[in-house]
C-alpha cells in the first residue's frame, strides 16, 4: 500500500519516494530525518553523526513551511495527514524518541499502533473535540 503524507499547515507532500521526510530539531541541533510511511513500522534514518537518544523530545518541522507539527493539545504529539484517494485522515505520532506511539484518526474512531499508543488512545477518547 502506498502512504501519501502531507502537511496539516501547507499541504506539502512530505513523501515523494519511500519515506516520509521531516526537519528535526532537538536542542541545538537541526537536521533532515526519513520515517517509514507505515503506522507502526518505526523506522527512521538521520544523517551520519546525527544520534537519537531513547528519551529526548524533539521538534518536527515541514520541510516545506517549517511550521512546527506539534500539538497544541497533547505536548507529545505531532500531526500530519494521510491522504488516501479523496479521503484525509488525521495521523499523530510520538514525538519522544524510543516512544512507539502512531494514532490514525478517522470517522470519529482511533486506531493505536505501537507498545505505547494506548496512554494516547485514551487520552484522545477522552477529547471527544478532536475526533
Amino acid at each position: 500500500m502506498h502512504w501519501t503524507y502531507a502537511c496539516p499547515a501547507c499541504g506539502a507532500f512530505l513523501n515523494p519516494g519511500e519515506s516520509v521526510i521531516l526537519v528535526g530539531v532537538q536542542d541545538d541541533r537541526r537536521t533532515l530525518m526519513a520515517f517509514n510511511p507505515e503506522p507502526g513500522n518505526y523506522e527512521i534514518h538521520v544523517p551520519p553523526h546525527t544520534h537519537v537518544l531513547p528519551g529526548t523530545r524533539w521538534e518536527f518541522l515541514c520541510p516545506v513551511c517549517q511550521k512546527n507539527l506539534a500539538m497544541a493539545e497533547n505536548e507529545n504529539l505531532c500531526a500530519l495527514d494521510l491522504i488516501e484517494g479523496e479521503a484525509r485522515r488525521r495521523v499523530l505520532f510520538s514525538r519522544v524518541a524510543g516512544e512507539h506511539a502512531t494514532l490514525v484518526v478517522a470517522d470519529k474512531k482511533v486506531t493505536g499502533y505501537g507498545e505505547h499508543a494506548p496512554t494516547y488512545v485514551n487520552f484522545f477518547l477522552q477529547m471527544k473535540h478532536l475526533l
